[in-house]
């Protein structure tokens, strides 16, 4: 979920752009369904039985950009969330989970991870995101878990706390949280960074983590797992992500802090923290479009990370076995992270 500048009468999509993404959206689910039935039919246990890709795709890439919010079915590539090739073991068996910006990226792969791992699964959009949010609720389904969408702007804190109780009541209660959803705009001088941008970026990142993680806390009994989506940018900031960056550092102190603080009541608080990831947010203004063609290709494996890829991470947090593993950032950075 991201959010590209633009003045704010022109934030909202009007009625006939609105009615238009939802009804692109009922037609993306439906395909959505039909894939999610052919994935099921494919399926040994949690998980479909295509062997996981040797080769990811390596820059250069075609230079592209999207209007805010972007699409990951729009994308060339199209990113791997682990869609073909991720197999659960049961590790998180019964459990209940939110992930805010679950349509897409690292939230679309751990939704995709959680139900094949047994848990029901809630996620958290924006409208215009349905499509995207449609491919995921029947993936979710063709694992024999339940799906639960949640679309709305995490900018506003009744929508946040709406969120987490109707994910709660949905769901029938709450075991996990994932607060993936992010923010971020290439930026090269802060000179040129308004106060507009600096506060949008601050409320989605850091304001909205707070809200959600807040509500979601009274919902979640012993052996609970907050997990945040953090950022290398946390540890090596790029100058062009000034704003971005700095919430990225912020999130890390909150998971730092608020794990001492949870420890009593067993509600483990940790971190994932990407490198250069091949998502949607990249493509709508988090990166520069001639940058693009190169994206990822500083690291050691001279290539972006895939969604899909992070999947075990964010499982690993959540599950069980992880019991003594709180106020950890956990580095997928492809060779280049700092945790």
């Amino acid at each position: 979920m991201s959010s590209k500048d633009q003045p704010e009468d022109k934030i909202a999509p009007s009625r006939r752009n609105f009615v238009g993404a939802v009804a692109t959206g009922i037609a993306a689910g439906a395909a959505a369904t039909a894939t999610g039935n052919a994935l099921a039919q494919n399926t040994t246990g949690q998980g479909p039985a295509t062997p996981r890709p040797k080769n990811f795709p390596k820059p250069p890439f075609p230079r592209q950009q999207q209007e805010w919010p972007a699409l990951a079915g729009k994308m060339t590539p199209k990113p791997d969330h682990g869609e073909g090739w991720y197999k659960g073991s049961g590790r998180l068996a019964g459990r209940k989970a939110l992930i805010t910006g679950g349509d897409s990226g690292m939230g679309r792969a751990a939704a995709i991870a959680y139900a094949r791992e047994g848990a029901d699964v809630a996620i958290g959009y924006l409208p215009f995101e349905e499509p995207d949010a449609q491919e995921v609720a029947a993936l979710i389904r063709a694992a024999g878990r339940k799906a639960v969408l949640l679309p709305g702007d995490i900018r506003d804190e009744a929508f946040c706390k709406k969120l987490v109780a109707d994910a709660a009541k949905q769901l029938g209660g709450l075991d996990i949280l994932v607060s993936n959803a992010a923010r971020q705009q290439s930026n090269d001088s802060i000179l040129d960074l308004t106060t507009e941008q600096f506060d949008w970026t601050i409320k989605t990142n850091l304001y909205a983590n707070f809200w959600i993680t807040k509500a979601a806390i009274p919902h979640m009994t012993r052996g609970g797992a907050i997990i945040v989506t953090a950022s290398v940018q946390a540890y090596n900031p790029s100058a062009n992500l000034l704003d971005y960056s700095q919430t990225k550092a912020a999130q890390v102190a909150f998971v730092k802090s608020l794990a001492k603080q949870l420890a009593e009541k067993n509600i483990r608080v940790n971190a994932v923290a990407p490198g250069p990831v091949w998502t949607p947010l990249q493509v709508c203004g988090g990166q520069e479009p001639e940058a693009l063609e190169n994206f990822g290709g500083e690291t050691p494996f001279k290539r972006p990370g895939q969604p899909g890829e992070l999947a075990l991470a964010y499982v690993t947090l959540a599950a069980e076995d992880s019991s003594y593993t709180t106020g950890h950032v956990y580095g997928v950075a492809g060779g280049n992270g700092f945790p």
